[in-house]
């Protein structure tokens, strides 16, 4: 199947074309939406949602990638075999924890874009048509040529906000794992310990889990955690006691 990751959110007229072009070139073949509210214009906070987001996805999904705020001019855009899946994204940064948490990666640049893909929609008219191609034919196949994936050398864990979701938890770019039960989280002056889950506080307290993502998620029992705590895409937080 096709899953999709990008900040186009599902308003407008962009993810219904890009879909439409799927469809067009792969009728057979399934479209997720894996989610179309990534942080936007910003690769270094999405790359860091891209990955915990698709560790469910199965072996031989192909996920088109966008959030890609150079769309148009001289960035490239890649073609990424890891684990089994297939990524299509610019050459930004989006992809770098993909390729870094993975064992096997085989990694090309795509051609690039020619005169018929406009310049300001290259998920519809270039990503969609290689996606559906090397889904066809594999990476090994598809007449790219492979070079070494090109990292960014971004921190592994970011101690910032990279997702407000619907309830108005704060996603870190922190791996769960990172952090021990005792681990206590400051923003502000506000102080916020471990739950296992929402009903384990009061209502209205704010506190910090393990999400179903592997991340580590601030939110507020019955309420919303970027409005009391003030939180948006890219806020930084403090480790207190890690």
């Amino acid at each position: 199947m096709f899953a999709l990751f990008t900040d186009f959110t599902a308003s407008g007229p962009y993810l219904g074309q890009l879909r439409a072009a799927l469809h067009h070139l792969a009728p057979a073949q399934p479209v997720v939406d894996l989610m179309h509210d990534a942080p936007p214009f910003a690769p270094d906070l999405a790359a860091y949602l891209l990955e915990p987001v698709c560790r469910s996805l199965p072996v031989r999904c192909t996920v088109i990638a966008v959030v890609d705020p150079g769309v148009g001019s001289d960035r490239a855009a890649l073609a990424l075999e890891a684990d089994g899946r297939l990524f299509i994204g610019p050459d930004n940064g989006l992809l770098e924890f993909v390729a870094r948490r993975s064992d096997d990666v085989l990694c090309a640049p795509l051609p690039t874009a020619d005169e018929e893909v406009a310049p300001t929609f290259h998920a519809r008219d270039h990503f969609a048509r290689w996606a559906a191609k090397i889904t066809q034919t594999g990476l090994n196949r598809s007449g790219l040529e492979p070079v070494r994936f090109p990292e960014r050398g971004w921190a592994d864990d970011t101690p910032r906000i990279i997702y407000i979701d619907g309830y108005g938890n704060g996603w870190t770019g922190i791996r769960a794992e990172m952090l021990s039960d005792q681990a206590v989280i400051a923003i502000d002056e506000q102080h916020l310990e471990r739950a296992k889950t929402f009903s384990d506080v009061p209502r209205g307290q704010g506190f910090w889990y393990r999400n179903s993502s592997g991340l580590v998620e601030i939110a507020v029992n019955c309420g919303r955690a970027d409005q009391v705590l003030g939180l948006v895409p890219g806020s930084r937080i403090r480790l207190v006691r890690p």
